[in-house]
């Protein structure tokens, strides 16, 4: 019991004592008379460590990455290692959570949609990889609503149903409030908080969901609300408070622009653990391996009451592992937070260059000196009973590439850039499409396609006008006849995902323009494509003169001109939002003008495919009309 629920239970003791003097002659004082009275134990400091992951989005196998890494003295080179996976969480979490004191393991959202374990599975595999971890809490992300409340229910099932974890994980969020048509209405599967208790003192955790963009770019109810973050926050610290709970975390997956935000309104905060932007907080020593975070870990803010508010994220896919100790003083106030994000990979060091030499025993000692001096990687070693869990999932995941989804009327041909001089023989095809007059004219049908493709999920997701590809992205044909979920994931093959971004008309001609100078330097993979834009092309002409004519597509489907000063709602891949591939201009898109979408760009072609009409496997993938190529007209 805390301090201010003991002065609440003396007080109403010496109320009944006051009502009973009004029939008794007198009170008797004497402290033998009040020997059963628990003495009052005063508060003290507690250590909590908060183990933390957001944003894993279905992501629950290892992938790889390259590092600029210590290979001897002062000499960086590039080198490929494994990374991520959620075994490798796993063992870190599970590590961190038996030698840290009073741990409280927590996920802040989107867990699930992303890969295809996801469409396999609707969340068992997700939630069974879930239980080798036993998290303590779960906020419910934009994402856990991509199926419905039908399918999030589906997938709290899971999580209660699989694994052996002594204590079920609590799935949170305080500002929904579920329709009557919503399967999880009035069924207490979801609460607005949870409180824990460690060393006999309470810890409150508060969930939060990102109101609008659930609403709006995700699938809930349509009865189901989402109501205002900061208003509902400061109403249950507020009830949490009045019951002597003095240490507030909030389990928020709202972004880092708006968990900032939220620190400074709110009153009586202490932890905010995030999510939904993807975000990377840790040391800016990770700039010289290659990684850049966006702040520090943690990000260490006041709050309305100017008392120390801790905020952290731990980016996503299952890269990370966040790491926090908070110390609260006997009031309840934090003394100290620190802590680091843990950027998992495995030993597996090779350099990347073609033909180069092993690493020697002596660069392999000097590379792990180097990890060890990051303060942020970390080795870790997959864990063996979560290995063991998902392999049927992985088995299962490999057998649904054979599934057949669709059939392709047409050659769909692949193409980097229109025209008879840059790109005329890309096509595995052959002269079908390396010479055929309609692609010379407008490019490759399969990169318009999965131009179209992800301008659909765009508008499914926040309402896209515009959605822009490099050719170079998109790697093999189409051919007529069967197309399977493995030759989707052949057609984009690399590990990107859906990034929204908030650009003018102005923007997104430049970007345009970069694209196309890199273009007449020979790097045909930049070539753009787009949904919903159209432009004419004459790489005769000097940089940033090079598009014309160009036209957005308007709700009823006809072309406009592009407004230059308008702000229009852009889906593009992280690989060119981060200004790769020379889209240089989009990298100045930043903050609350760039969303992380998290959906993996493979997956969001297959669910374009799947979304066609007809029967499962049977549906027609075939050109698209005219006008929707983004190139109407090409000179060079």
């Amino acid at each position: 019991m805390s301090f201010n629920n003991k002065l609440t239970r003396y007080s109403g003791f010496t109320c009944s004592l006051l009502v009973s003097s009004m029939f008794l002659t007198g009170c008797n004082n004497d402290s033998k008379e009040n020997t059963n009275i628990t003495p009052v134990i005063p508060p003290k400091p507690l250590e909590v460590n908060l183990v933390h992951i957001n944003d894993s989005h279905s992501h629950l196998d290892e992938e790889s990455t390259k590092l600029m890494l210590e290979t001897s003295m002062g000499k960086r080179e590039e080198i490929q290692v494994s990374n991520g996976g959620f075994a490798r969480v796993a063992a870190l979490m599970n590590t961190l959570a038996s030698t840290e004191k009073n741990p409280i393991k927590i996920h802040s959202g989107d867990a699930i949609t992303g890969d295809l374990y996801f469409t396999l599975k609707e969340g068992e595999a997700e939630a069974d990889l879930m239980n080798s971890v036993c998290f303590d809490t779960l906020t419910l992300g934009n994402h856990e609503f991509d199926n419905t409340d039908d399918g999030l229910k589906k997938f709290i099932g899971f999580l209660n149903d699989k694994g052996n974890c002594e204590n079920k994980t609590q799935v949170l969020s305080a500002n929904v409030e579920f329709g009557k048509t919503s399967a999880l209405y009035q069924t207490n599967l979801v609460k607005p908080y949870t409180v824990m208790e460690k060393e006999g003192q309470k810890i409150a955790l508060i969930g939060l969901t990102i109101a609008n963009k659930t609403k709006n770019a995700s699938r809930p109810n349509q009865d189901t609300v989402f109501n205002d973050e900061v208003v509902t926050a400061q109403k249950y610290i507020d009830e949490l408070k009045q019951q002597g709970i003095n240490k507030i975390i909030v389990q928020s997956h709202l972004g880092y622009g708006l968990e900032k935000d939220l620190a400074t309104k709110l009153s009586g905060v202490d932890v905010i653990v995030g999510g939904d932007s993807h975000t990377l907080l840790a040391d800016a020593k990770l700039k010289s391996y290659g990684i850049s975070p966006e702040g520090d870990y943690p990000t260490v803010l006041k709050n309305k009451d100017g008392d120390q508010v801790c905020v952290v994220q731990a980016w996503q896919y299952s890269y990370v592992v966040g790491q926090l100790k908070v110390n609260f003083d006997a009031d309840g106030k934090i003394e100290a937070c620190a802590g680091k994000a843990n950027v998992l990979i495995g030993d597996d060091f090779k350099r990347t260059a073609k033909d180069a030499p092993a690493l020697m025993s002596t660069e392999l000692d000097s590379i792990k000196r180097d990890i060890e001096n990051s303060n942020s990687l970390r080795i870790v070693q997959p864990d063996a009973i979560a290995l063991s869990i998902l392999e049927p999932y992985k088995v299962a995941k490999n057998l649904l590439g054979k599934e057949k989804v669709a059939i392709a009327n047409d050659n769909l041909c692949l193409r980097r850039v229109p025209g008879m001089t840059k790109d005329t023989s890309r096509s595995s095809l052959g002269d079908v499409c390396n010479k055929a007059d309609f692609i010379n004219q407008h490019g490759g049908d399969v990169q318009q396609l999965v131009a179209e493709a992800f301008l659909q999920q765009g508008k499914k997701y926040f309402n896209a006008d515009i959605s822009i590809q490099n050719g170079g992205g998109v790697r093999v044909d189409l051919p007529q006849g069967d197309i399977t979920v493995e030759k989707i994931y052949t057609v984009l093959p690399f590990k990107n995902t859906l990034v929204q971004l908030n650009a003018t008309g102005q923007e997104i001609k430049a970007v345009l323009e970069d694209a196309m100078d890199a273009v007449t330097s020979n790097n045909t993979g930049s070539y753009p494509y787009a949904g919903g834009l159209q432009w004419d092309v004459d790489l005769t002409k000097a940089k940033g003169q090079r598009l014309s004519n160009l036209k957005v597509r308007n709700a009823q489907g006809q072309y406009q001109p592009l407004n230059m000063n308008q702000t229009y709602q852009v889906i593009t891949i992280n690989f060119l939002a981060d200004g790769q591939d020379f889209y240089t201009s989009f990298k100045d898109i930043t903050g609350e003008r760039r969303i992380d979408v998290g959906l993996d760009y493979a997956e969001a072609f297959l669910q374009y495919v799947e979304g066609l009409p007809g029967e499962k496997g049977q549906k027609a993938l075939s050109r698209l009309p005219v006008e929707q190529y983004s190139t109407q007209n090409y000179k060079e």
